[in-house]
């Protein structure tokens, strides 16, 4: 394989996250990255804005190709030699026929969440990718940025080393206000989804993830309810869940997108995880930055931990702090690049992996209070 740095590597989407997560983890990256040779949107209005904003970022000029002119249109693209890798950040239900072209064109992909817009489709595209492009050398990861945050794999560290004991329950909430104004809400394949849940697809597998990371084993159980509070965050904008683990442990998960208010979204957010020697908490918390002087967004993992001795007696509880900086992308990123050019294989971004998330918020969504196996689910039984 190639070295990172004299390879191409394109973008095929060109919406928000492109710009602000996609461009600054490349940024981030340098020469660790492929040079940006072209962008691809539907729209040349679209396509042409990403360009733009990589050439203030990365100081390259990509090609910018879109579905308005044949001569310069995905197709195209995609049969430059010169282009090894793409990034596809397009919606959820384009994404897997774009992956599967794009990988037939002998690409390595690295594709956003979810992995598909359902369980079922999504074992269709890792069973397809298995059989017909994994045994080439071709390399898909699914770029889902909580399961490559470096906090929540600190916390998921710190109880496989033992230092809450054994997992016995846990708990992760996640309330958002999302307004009609809202940036994200304007996207316009968001306001009128043509895939299951909605917001809750779209953002909820960003916490599945990351209980996925944390826990020591596997969610294999769930039963929940699913509601719609506002109409136009139809289909469904809220989940509230019991989930049982391998290991005997289990937990509450809650997802809404429905806040009354920006104020109810800054209350009891986050995940604690108890065990039997203690506990720890995950949040995401604003701390100072030592180098620039300003605020920067960290993961804030606070463990607490005590044990007892011979005697039964409880000795004194301990505590350690870890903040982890706020840079899943440009972690995923950088593990997709060592993955496809040097043959480093960390296990972050494995659709198997991004397939669990997805399996979690269906059945939440499908529940209606039955219990729902899990891993039945993901294996198509």
């Amino acid at each position: 394989m190639p070295a990172a740095s004299s390879t191409g590597v394109a973008i095929l989407g060109a919406g928000l996250f492109a710009k602000e997560a996609h461009l600054p983890g490349l940024e981030t990256l340098k020469g660790l990255a492929p040079t940006l040779k072209a962008v691809y949107s539907r729209s040349l209005k679209s396509s042409s804005e990403l360009a733009d904003e990589a050439k203030k970022r990365l100081g390259v000029a990509p090609d910018v190709y879109h579905d308005g002119d044949s001569s310069a249109n995905l197709d195209v693209l995609l049969a430059r030699s010169d282009i090894n890798s793409v990034i596809v950040v397009l919606p959820i239900t384009q994404q897997p026929s774009i992956i599967l072209k794009a990988l037939a064109a002998g690409k390595h992909v690295l594709s956003e969440k979810p992995v598909a817009p359902d369980v079922a489709s999504g074992i269709k595209l890792i069973a397809e990718y298995n059989a017909t492009y994994k045994t080439k050398g071709l390399v898909w990861r699914v770029a889902e940025n909580f399961e490559a945050e470096p906090g929540y794999i600190a916390a998921g560290r710190a109880i496989r080393d033992g230092k809450i004991g054994k997992v016995t329950f846990f708990s992760s909430r996640v309330v958002n206000y999302i307004d009609q104004d809202s940036k994200w809400y304007k996207t316009p394949w968001r306001t009128v989804p043509d895939y299951q849940g909605g917001f809750l697809l779209d953002g909820g597998v960003h916490s599945t993830a990351a209980l996925r990371v944390m826990l020591p084993s596997a969610m294999t159980h769930l039963s929940g309810f699913a509601s719609l509070n506002k109409d136009w965050l139809a289909p469904h904008d809220t989940i509230n869940t019991i989930i049982k683990a391998a290991d005997g442990s289990h937990g509450i998960f809650e997802l809404s997108f429905a806040a009354p208010s920006a104020s109810r979204s800054s209350v009891g957010n986050g995940t604690i995880i108890t065990g039997t020697d203690g506990w720890l908490s995950v949040s995401q918390t604003k701390v100072k930055d030592s180098v620039t002087g300003g605020d920067k967004s960290v993961f804030r993992v606070i463990i607490k931990s005590a044990k007892t001795d011979a005697h039964g007696k409880l000795g004194p509880e301990k505590e350690e702090i870890i903040d982890e900086a706020v840079r899943g992308v440009e972690v995923e990123l950088a593990s997709f690049f060592a993955a496809a050019f040097e043959g480093k294989d960390d296990g972050l971004g494995d659709p198997l992996g991004a397939l669990r998330d997805v399996a979690i918020i269906e059945a939440a969504l499908n529940s209606e209070g039955q219990p729902i196996n899990l891993e039945k689910l993901v294996s198509g039984s």
